[in-house]
């Protein structure tokens, strides 16, 4: 046996000869080395990202959070719990960032039991307050992940079928306990168009994979806290919807903001709708906000759906911005920026290209643009001109910078 040649496991073989991937610079720095490497790892995120797929773009989410006594261990620092919270906080904001028409509700489960952190509802500053009053509960026993899954259940249920339903599970333990026969849970949630992911913090376990695979979600498992992250922005854009999903037209009101004048003698001052149901401090009575077009229920921020008529409130920027995923340009062609005989300007931010290499994209009247090569962030978007109208546009490859390449155009943008 001893004579035997050892043999790799396959696992190893992708960490082969590492070394000779960082290359110093001619100050002897890795820097430019590493930097390099993310910026791949980005772009390869984004060809992932194919036009012409039907997204949801009206989503109900809801994010189960792991709170049994595993998230207190601490290969995640100061801890799990604490770690997984921050980035919730982050993920949030992107969140509705890009998909400002959206809902976003909040599940914690720990002692074999599981409840509401916060309700769906489309504003942040409520689940990231929420999620920093989370930070100091206590870790103990066993997460329960029907229980978790049945309370989301009973509210996605209930949502129109041309939206998309969607839960995230955020998985530490490698146990749950369970008061029913949870692979009957998985047939219901399959039944009723409920797409499961997970992401798990320990190692894989077979029923999250049973789980993920019937409802058609994702199942991956972190290396780091840096992979974490990236594992969240996955879901931050809407995914494909099915096949099956229902369409049809949905009636909403795009409210002006009113505010009255302190000398009219007819102004009143009055309640918010979303005033009467908050906890914090309790209602105000205000001169101005978004009045409802079809019953005149008053609003202080966009966009919301009507207590009392049901019609969805939004403005036009956030109707734009949520189907900015639905055009996304083709790949840009990295060449190097000497082969370009015009202006070495930015055309977003006007400032100097430093960069070796830019993006080239030729449009459909044959024209090419140049851009920098850095990932455009969605938000960037309506910055951008029309890559179709402008000619040797070019984008600095500090502006164009963190996770989407620049792959939003400004068509939809309302002027």
């Amino acid at each position: 046996m001893d004579d035997e040649p050892e043999r790799a496991k396959r696992w190893e073989g992708g960490y082969e000869r590492t070394w000779e991937v960082l290359k110093e610079d001619e100050s002897g720095s890795l820097k430019a080395t590493v930097e390099d490497i993310l910026f791949q790892a980005k772009r390869k995120r984004v060809f992932e990202s194919h036009g012409q797929v039907r997204l949801g773009m009206m989503r109900h989410l809801y994010v189960v959070i792991d709170c049994s006594r595993t998230m207190e261990d601490q290969d995640l620092k100061p801890n799990r719990l604490t770690s997984t919270l921050k980035l919730m906080e982050y993920f949030v904001d992107e969140y509705f960032d890009q998909n400002p028409i959206s809902q976003i509700g909040i599940i914690t489960t720990k002692n074999k039991r599981a409840e509401k952190l916060t309700d769906l509802a489309g504003n942040p500053k409520k689940h990231t307050a929420a999620l920093k009053k989370a930070v100091s509960s206590t870790c103990v026993g066993e997460p329960s992940l029907y229980n978790a899954l049945n309370i989301a259940m009973q509210t996605l249920k209930h949502m129109p079928g041309h939206t998309s339903r969607e839960i995230l599970v955020i998985f530490s333990s490698l146990t749950t306990c369970d008061p029913a026969n949870i692979y009957e849970l998985i047939k219901t949630l399959k039944a009723l168009k409920i797409r499961v992911s997970v992401i798990g913090l320990s190692a894989e376990v077979r029923v999250c994979t049973i789980l993920t695979r019937e409802t058609g979600g994702s199942y991956n498992v972190i290396l780091d806290e840096s992979h974490f992250k990236e594992l969240l922005m996955y879901h931050v854009k809407p995914p494909p919807a099915s096949s099956s999903s229902e369409c049809s037209l949905i009636r909403m009101g795009f409210p002006q903001h009113i505010i009255a004048s302190l000398s009219d003698q007819d102004a009143k001052p009055s309640f918010s709708m979303s005033h009467l149901e908050s906890s914090d401090g309790g209602p105000e009575l205000t001169l101005g906000g978004y009045y409802c077009p079809q019953c005149r229920a008053k609003y202080t921020e966009l966009p919301v759906e009507c207590k009392v008529c049901g019609l969805t409130l939004v403005s036009a920027p956030h109707l734009a911005r949520s189907f900015h995923h639905l055009f996304p340009l083709e790949a840009f062609q990295e060449c190097p920026l000497e082969e370009h005989t015009g202006d070495r300007f930015c055309q977003a931010c006007q400032g100097e290209l430093k960069d070796k290499s830019v993006g080239v994209h030729v449009s459909g009247l044959q024209q090419r643009v140049l851009y920098g090569v850095r990932p455009l962030h969605p938000r960037h978007a309506p910055l951008l001109p029309c890559v179709h109208t402008q000619t040797g546009s070019i984008l600095s490859r500090d502006f164009i910078a963190q996770t989407n390449i620049s792959s939003q155009t400004s068509h939809i943008w309302p002027t």
